[in-house]
């Protein structure tokens, strides 16, 4: 299993890694570091998801929650089929895509830190999906009222990769 954005000591994270043999990836060293000590079996790889190189048809499945609105959108199709690359046939995905139609902003204080965010559409969210060979499951938009932050709105997609690969 595959988790891109693990963060630190995320109850997901938990989850996954005492499910799985589990690879965690995340930008940040000082997530990683939280992440390692809390645990202390699980793969962790630092680098950025979009950059990272990770081995061809390795996982059964990947996890992106909350991550994909903080890469750019020029990158975000692009992700989408190194994720289906990396997955065995017939893999999973579950992940979050925002909906807010934005080209990119950074908001200077998220949290206490700038952070960038970006996102499409709900209909050039599955359009990317499937155009990476996915075949979605269940792909809905929920609301979620994110404290300090107001009511956003994430499209949360279970998909699996198709038959056939694009």
């Amino acid at each position: 299993m595959l988790e891109l954005g693990c963060g630190g000591e995320n109850p997901s994270t938990q989850e996954l890694a005492s499910r799985y043999d589990y690879v965690g990836v995340d930008i940040s060293s000082g997530q990683l570091e939280r992440a390692r000590r809390a645990f202390p079996g699980a793969r962790f790889v630092l680098g950025d998801a979009s950059a990272v190189e990770l081995e061809a048809d390795s996982f059964d499945g990947v996890v992106s929650l909350f991550m994909l609105g903080h890469v750019p959108r020029a990158e975000q199709g692009p992700l989408l089929r190194r994720i289906a690359a990396w997955l065995r046939p017939r893999g999973w995905l579950l992940a979050t895509l925002g909906t807010a139609d934005d080209a990119g902003m950074v908001e200077d204080d998220w949290l206490g830190a700038p952070m960038f965010f970006a996102s499409f559409d709900e209909e050039t969210n599955r359009r990317l999906l499937t155009g990476a060979g996915f075949e979605l499951v269940d792909a809905r938009v929920v609301p979620f009222e994110e404290p300090g932050h107001g009511l956003v709105r994430f499209m949360w997609v279970l998909a699996r990769l198709g038959p056939a690969r694009p």
